[in-house]
């Protein structure tokens, strides 16, 4: 075996040896320290591989492999210039295999360090409060993170009642009842009141002249067109140009004559008592994960309170029956000005319900709110309107009809809400997720005395130490005595 020679340093003394820890290292001392091994024969450090407590496996073969890709000791020293006394500096290829070594032969274990800081320590109980306050009053108490939930399953019917008495020129006195303003009779978690209408009385299919406008208008008949139609007219070019007055002519057409002339949209509303109209509203609800049903009509609600009740939300929270006009002020609008136009209001059943408790606690709760766009940005085609006809036969056969174009307020049902139980299951979920938070005070602690305090260096050198298998044959590293 070769003798081994301790390296001098610039003062011509011994260098410590591998493994000499001195007492007076102040700062540094958890710096690596390291002197590269005697060269063997083969490049190898003295004695590697012939312990006799070491066994070969896939680690040793691993290394081995390692060496003869990355070659270190010999190769390098067989590069210096003779006589050159400064450090050695390691070649890129050398610095690659060493971090290929690190990556694979190195094991990171936390390691335990007793801080006596009041500052550390007070943010480290602080966080950890914080945490426990999130945990319980969030995740428990607000979030009922205990339960299992589940999401309504509804069905919803409407019967609206009220009569209006109109007196128009054309139509001369006339009671409404709900057969004639409520299109259709019967909808899905909707219902639609007429509140004003343009009627076109008596049109049969004829020729008549057109609604006049910059493509209606004309002065001889080769301005119009036989068979043309636009999808804005009321029925199909004669090639006829006809008066419409005394002063204009249109093309005529072939359609319902005469034709409709919805230009004037009556103001005020033709029904403005429909504000006093009612609406019967029925729900009944579901939550099938926990086999639970209820309606909005309570136990406690019997037929005498359900003929006179009218919802209000102090004196009446739960009766299920609204005046319309109510709907419409509770959601901050006028009901007449909406009624000339119409539009679409909401009417939102809310069903929240801790079925801990006991079932009569899970109790509607209704809000309203105005869906259709009122933004004064936005007044191309406002409100909500359609068209309807009521046909007719005459004694002859001669069949006719009255056309109306409907205006009125459509009023959805939204239901929406959910249920929930105590269940072991995401109990559990939750407060293991909770425990898990409380390591985010660690990780804070470990940035603020790393990073931010003064002795943030004598702190790294207790926090880290470093340890190394020799039986890889690699440099052997000393950290700090601690």
């Amino acid at each position: 075996m070769n003798p081994i020679s301790l390296p001098k340093t610039a003062q011509g003394e011994p260098a410590a040896p591998p493994g000499f820890r001195s007492p007076q290292l102040g700062r540094g001392q958890g710096r690596r320290l390291a002197e590269p091994p005697a060269v063997g024969g083969e490049g190898r450090p003295s004695g590697a591989g012939t312990s006799p407590g070491t066994s070969p496996g896939a680690a040793g073969a691993l290394s081995g492999l390692l060496e003869a890709l990355c070659p270190r000791g010999a190769a390098a020293a067989a590069a210096r210039p003779a006589g050159d006394s400064r450090p050695p500096s390691p070649p890129a290829a050398m610095v690659s295999c060493g971090a290929l070594h690190r990556f694979l032969f190195e094991y990171d274990t936390p390691r335990i360090v007793l801080i006596r800081s009041r500052k550390v320590g007070l943010i480290n109980r602080g966080v950890q409060l914080a945490i426990l306050a999130y945990v319980i009053g969030w995740v428990f108490l607000w979030e009922k993170g205990y339960q299992e939930t589940d999401s309504v399953v509804s069905s919803v019917t409407m019967k609206v009642k009220g009569v209006a008495l109109t007196n128009t020129s054309a139509l001369g006195a006339r009671i409404w009842d709900a057969a004639d303003y409520v299109i259709p009779p019967q909808a899905e978690h909707t219902v639609f009141v007429m509140t004003n209408a343009i009627l076109t009385l008596n049109q049969h299919q004829g020729h008549c002249p057109e609604l006049p406008d910059d493509t209606t208008e004309c002065r001889v008949n080769k301005d119009c067109v036989p068979g043309y139609v636009d999808i804005h007219s009321s029925g199909i070019q004669t090639g006829e140009c006809v008066s419409y007055n005394n002063s204009i002519k249109t093309c005529e057409v072939f359609a319902w004559c005469p034709v409709e002339d919805d230009y004037v949209v009556p103001r005020p509303a033709l029904l403005q008592e429909a504000e006093n109209f009612t609406v019967l509203v029925k729900n009944n609800i579901l939550y099938p994960k926990f086999n639970f049903s209820k309606r909005n009509i309570l136990p406690s609600i019997n037929s005498s309170y359900l003929k006179k009740c009218i919802y209000d939300p102090q004196t009446d929270p739960f009766c299920p029956i609204f005046r319309l006009g109510q709907i419409v002020k509770s959601a901050g609008q006028n009901f007449q000005e909406m009624a000339v136009k119409g539009g679409v209001m909401a009417l939102q059943i809310n069903w929240d319900c801790n079925l801990d408790r006991s079932a009569s606690l899970c109790v509607p709760e209704y809000s309203f709110r105005r869906l259709d766009n009122t933004d004064s940005a936005h007044t191309v085609s406002p409100g909500y309107n359609f068209r309807f006809a009521k046909y007719y036969k005459d004694s002859n056969g001669t069949e006719s009809r009255t056309l109306i174009k409907a205006y009125g307020i459509r009023f959805d049902i939204i239901v929406f809400g959910k249920a929930g139980k105590f269940d072991v299951i995401p109990t559990m979920i939750n407060i293991g997720s909770g425990l898990a938070l409380f390591g985010v005070a660690t990780v804070l602690c470990d940035i603020f005395v790393l990073y931010c305090m003064k002795k943030r260096y004598y702190y790294r050198e207790k926090k880290y130490k470093y340890v190394e298998d020799d039986e890889l044959g690699l440099i052997e590293t000393y950290g700090t005595n601690s």
